[in-house]
């Protein structure tokens, strides 16, 4: 067996699983479940009858690269949401469909590391736990940078040194962050990418939840518009995930992309050739439509933030805004998440996800512990119902 097997660690939620197991949840209470970001708003009607209309590819097997309407449609928004100058990305050499963020995260990892004695991947702490299994399956140490609180949450990239840099060959990077919900802006993207050059390992920047923030002005920057700001307009060593999941409210479509350096998308689309994941041919006319369609996402983003303001409100300043997703990142009191997580439970039939169960220990520190995460997901109503209860919960 694969040796990383034994270093796996069980996942948040089934943890979560356990943790809550002997607590009987307050009666009385209707349950409302936060731990889990997975969008419950409505899909849009247009995705789901442009899947049905195309049902007759059933018949037919698709193709690992995906169709070249859905290549075009993932360009053409690439272009559209980063600014990107015509041509800039290239469907045939710069974008290939995914089976959702969450297969390609772990896949990349087992493309790209060569497993040379010391190898290391590189990623946030907290972090989505895809990275970490990534790594140790594909035969690499897990290297985390901490988001600590006493640094606003800012991944601490400037305390690796060189030495390190040197053994790194892929870095996880996700902006906006799960869970803290921190943005990198452009001159840390720069840095990132400056590093990769000088060391040669490839950035996996995962910018899943990208659609959903503050203001419409100001939309979080990504990899591919920091690569060309540095004027790297072949994307070199770089890479984003995005997906349909959060931006569409589509997590059962399983659908997203891969886009950025050719060479690597060559060599990452031979490899998923033989792990045999390519979209269906509905799927992917349903995608195409998605992707080209930004009014069914700007009422998503409108909803979440009516969502975000409300819970922050009702929380009287005791968490921020995030500046990005849909998450928020709440410190408790006393600093012991998982008591936190079980009284929640117990006393107000609310199910949260302890920030402990997010990230690693390291150096004596994890930098998840103290924190709850808040997936505001589910509709107005229950959000607004759960915050009062969090509020009580606080307040005594």
């Amino acid at each position: 067996m694969n040796p990383g097997f034994a270093a796996l660690q069980p996942y948040p939620f089934e943890r979560l699983r356990g943790l809550l197991a002997d607590v009987p949840p307050a009666p009385g209470l209707a349950p409302i479940d936060l731990s889990i970001g997975e969008p419950r708003h409505a899909p849009p009607a247009f995705i789901r009858d442009t899947l049905i209309a195309n049902l007759d590819g059933l018949g037919r097997y698709p193709k690992t690269a995906g169709s070249d309407a859905l290549r075009a449609s993932i360009a053409a928004w690439l272009t559209r949401r980063h600014g990107l100058p015509a041509g800039a990305v290239d469907p045939a050499r710069h974008v290939l469909p995914v089976s959702g963020t969450r297969e390609a995260l772990f896949a990349i990892a087992q493309c790209v590391v060569d497993r040379a004695p010391g190898a290391r991947v590189a990623m946030p702490n907290p972090f989505y736990q895809i990275y970490e299994g990534a790594a140790l399956l594909a035969g690499a140490a897990p290297l985390y940078i901490p988001c600590a609180a006493d640094a606003d949450y800012a991944p601490d990239f400037a305390a690796v040194p060189d030495s390190v840099w040197r053994k790194v060959q892929l870095l996880y990077i996700c902006s906006p962050h799960n869970p803290t919900g921190r943005v990198l802006a452009l001159p840390q993207f720069t840095q990132l990418i400056e590093l990769a050059q000088r060391h040669d390992f490839v950035i996996a920047s995962d910018e899943c939840y990208s659609e959903i923030y503050p203001d419409d002005a100001a939309p979080p920057v990504g990899i591919l518009a920091a690569c060309r700001a540095l004027g790297l307009d072949g994307f070199d060593r770089c890479l984003v995930f995005q997906s349909l999941s959060k931006r569409s409210s589509v997590p059962g479509l399983r659908s997203g992309f891969v886009a950025g350096d050719a060479r690597l998308i060559e060599r990452f689309g031979l490899y998923r050739t033989y792990h045999g994941c390519a979209l269906p041919q509905y799927v992917q006319a349903a995608s195409a439509a998605a992707w080209a369609d930004e009014a069914h996402v700007a009422d998503s983003r409108a909803l979440y933030r009516r969502k975000l303001a409300a819970a922050v409100a009702a929380l009287g300043g005791r968490v921020a805004l995030p500046q990005g997703g849909f998450c928020l990142w709440l410190p408790v009191p006393g600093g012991d998440d998982l008591a936190f997580t079980r009284r929640l439970y117990g006393e107000f039939n609310l199910r949260v996800l302890p920030g402990s169960y997010l990230a690693r220990a390291d150096a004596g520190q994890n930098p998840g512990a103290g924190h709850v995460r808040l997936a505001l997901v589910a509709d107005e109503a229950d959000c607004a119902q759960a915050t009062a209860r969090l509020a009580q919960a606080l307040a005594a």
